[in-house]
């Protein structure tokens, strides 16, 4: 068999299997094109790493710069959008800032975005590429847009800081500027919510705009609250001055500077004008809680060594008054100040409580005669009374009970109530008056005229009612052989008022009885008591007769 040699393939051995293809054939050879990607094994191509680090600083930026140069224009975009969201939320820049989750996602997404860039230029062509150490020096110099941008942001956000706080003052001045219009009672969460905003600003943001201006707000904030101690309201300025005082304790002396004392003086002299200004009024306050206060809190102040001197002088003063027309309203006006004494810390006025109770037990007398002159003989009686048994060692207790017995004659009887009993003993010659007592019960008599006093006579246990005023006035006290109970009167001529009350055995319905007579010298006097039951039906009440008057012996 014969073997040839294909003709047109120099260099070819018959019997390889090798078969023509188009770069074997003859004629001019074409250079291949270049790889569309790197390849996917083996060592960068020359220069890569430098050119690598600048595609990856040029990413840094979040301007995608690097993906640009690689014509990577959809990662470019990522990195676009990400820089305009994050500039969308930031700006313009506010007090709270960005929120520090977007700020960390961000910047895990350049460094992301420059690592990519990075890795992709390593395999890249970069026959269109500048020089990498100029492409390197602009990604340097772009790493100062976010940086640069973080720096002014902050400072934005540290202004858009300053003018929140400013803010708050502005708040606080608007809220004082407010209440000062009004009274503390009602203002007083405004003046409260506007220290707060002071105190936050001075303790919180030491270093602000703002925290410099609050110690002249606090002055302006003393000023407004003392608004009615500077107009000498000095019951209004108790409050708010006393809500100054306790500021130290809430807001800080180091804040407050010398205005943490400032309120004493003048709350001292509020509590004592108030107080003063309150004695011997008729309103619901007397003054002992605001002098009171005073003694308690600044003992050593001039003002408290003046509310003795100014409480005595009202006592003085008002004891004076119980010579007047109104004894009895003086008198009002001495139990509250004798009140207001009780309030008041004893080591500081020891003296005021026993000239305190002295005007009233002198206001309690003036009082009862006074009621007795008016013809208030029921209030006279229970006052007078009262002033005898209150004030037991008081030498005009005899003469209060002596006008006591007169009014309570009086109300029966309103001619005794003419004149006043005499307070001392008339003198010249006393006729006898004999009263027996001829009734089934006890009897009381009171008396008055020049002289005023009271007898009481037992029950007589053996005597009946009568039936009549004429079978009374025959048997009345004339039964043989039977002990009445009697008392002996030693009186002064002069007309009396006689008042019968009954006792016990006496019914309910028994009636007291009140006549008068006059007594003249020369004669004994005798008087008998008994009782009429006109109607065994109970038509007519059982009462003393009308014929029951004191009878007369030569």
């Amino acid at each position: 068999m014969e073997s040839r040699d294909q003709p047109g393939v120099p260099g070819q051995r018959p019997g390889s299997g090798q078969e023509p293809g188009p770069e074997h054939m003859w004629g001019p050879v074409q250079p291949p094109p270049p790889p569309a990607r790197p390849p996917a094994a083996g060592p960068p191509p020359p220069g890569a790493t430098p050119r690598a680090l600048a595609a990856g600083l040029l990413s840094l930026s979040g301007l995608g710069l690097g993906h640009v140069l690689l014509r990577r224009w959809g990662r470019a975009a990522v990195s676009w959008a990400a820089t305009g969201v994050l500039l969308l939320v930031a700006l313009p820049a506010d007090p709270d800032g960005v929120p520090a989750a977007l700020v960390a996602a961000y910047l895990l997404l350049l460094v992301l975005a420059g690592a990519d860039a990075a890795r992709i230029a390593l395999r890249a062509d970069f026959g269109r590429w500048p020089r990498p150490v100029l492409a390197g020096a602009l990604g340097l110099l772009l790493l100062a847009v976010p940086v640069g941008g973080t720096v002014a942001y902050g400072s934005a956000r540290d202004e858009a800081v300053e003018q929140e706080l400013l803010g708050r003052l502005e708040e606080g001045d608007d809220l004082v500027a407010k209440a000062a219009k009004s009274s503390f009672l009602l203002s007083a969460p405004d003046y409260r919510y506007a220290l707060a905003l002071y105190r936050d600003l001075g303790e919180d943001h030491p270093g602000s705009r703002a925290a410099a201006l609050v110690p002249d707000r606090l002055e302006a904030y003393y000023a407004a609250v003392a608004t009615p101690y500077r107009a000498k309201k000095h019951c209004e300025a108790v409050e708010p001055l006393t809500h100054l005082r306790t500021l130290p304790g809430s807001v800080g002396r180091k804040l407050l500077g010398d205005l943490a004392g400032w309120p004493d003086t003048p709350l001292a002299e509020s509590l004592y004008g108030c107080g003063v200004s309150r004695l011997g009024g008729t309103g619901p306050d007397s003054g002992g809680k605001e002098l009171g206060a005073l003694l308690r809190t600044f003992p050593e102040s001039p003002q408290a060594g003046r509310v003795g001197p100014a409480v005595s002088g009202e006592i003085r003063q008002q004891v004076a008054g119980l010579k007047g027309a109104e004894p009895c309203a003086v008198t009002d006006q001495l139990r509250r100040t004798s009140a207001l004494v009780a309030e008041l810390p004893e080591t500081s006025v020891s003296s005021l409580g026993q000239q305190a109770d002295d005007g009233v037990r002198d206001g309690v007398y003036a009082c009862g005669v006074d009621a007795f002159k008016d013809k208030r003989f029921a209030e006279a009686r229970q006052t007078l009374t009262d002033f005898a048994d209150t004030y037991e060692g008081d030498g005009r207790g005899k003469h209060a009970r002596d006008i006591a017995v007169a009014a309570e004659i009086a109300e029966a009887r309103p001619s005794a109530g003419k004149r006043l009993p005499g307070s001392g003993k008339p003198g010249g010659v006393r006729m006898e008056l004999v009263i027996s007592n001829g009734a089934p019960n006890d009897v009381e008599v009171l008396y008055t005229g020049p002289v005023t006093g009271t007898v009481k006579l037992k029950t007589c246990g053996s005597c009946e009612r009568y039936g009549s005023e004429a079978t009374g006035a025959a048997r009345a006290c004339r039964a043989s052989g039977t002990s009445y109970p009697r008392a002996r009167l030693q009186l002064p001529a002069g007309e009396y008022h006689f008042l019968y009350k009954h006792g016990t055995g006496a019914t309910a319905a028994a009636d007291s009885y009140a006549s008068g007579s006059s007594i003249e010298p020369g004669y004994t006097y005798t008087s008998c008591t008994y009782v009429i039951e006109r109607d065994p039906y109970g038509l007519d009440l059982p009462s003393l007769p009308d014929l029951l008057k004191p009878a007369s012996t030569r």
